[in-house]
């Protein structure tokens, strides 16, 4: 049983893990290599996602479709914006999954490392978790309404069902 506790230790906590570990990013080894592996969004691609961003006034790009989320954050945005009334047919939504080079780029494009992300008015909003903060606080429902994406709570047009 000793050799075995002995094993553990040393597997889970090796000793140049705990100095790497206790250095500060900038001087580890790695962090050239890492740097220098960063990939740069190429100008065409740019322009695509500057042209469909700009072009519709609600973009999500996800993992999965709205009508199938492959992903509990991707589902959750659109559940949020479901109870905010964005119909589906007024959400352009990008699978993520499909295409890694949109997967990698869309988190460079926006500075932003994890999908889903939503853009709204042509302006990056945030991921999952700044949808369900607006949500929570009503600025979504106020951004939604002020792109003409849902009609403000009330104003119902005359003789429809309440």
């Amino acid at each position: 049983m000793s050799s075995l506790t002995g094993l553990l230790r040393t597997v889970a906590r090796p000793t140049a893990w705990s100095t790497q570990a206790r250095a500060p990013l900038a001087v580890r080894s790695n962090w050239v290599r890492i740097a220098s592996q960063h990939r740069h969004l190429s100008q065409e691609a740019k322009s695509k996602i500057d042209g469909v961003v700009q072009k519709h006034p609600l973009v999500l790009f996800m993992k999965g479709t709205p009508s199938m989320p492959q992903c509990g954050f991707s589902r959750a945005v659109c559940q949020i914006l479901e109870v905010q009334g964005v119909s589906e047919d007024k959400i352009v939504a990008f699978n993520c999954l499909e295409d890694p080079e949109l997967r990698e780029g869309i988190k460079e494009y926006s500075s932003w490392p994890t999908i889903p992300q939503l853009y709204i008015g042509g302006e990056f909003i945030g991921g999952c978790d700044i949808a369900l903060q607006m949500h929570q606080n009503g600025e979504l429902e106020k951004l939604l309404v002020e792109k003409g994406l849902v009609e403000a709570e009330g104003t119902a047009e005359p003789g429809a069902e309440a």
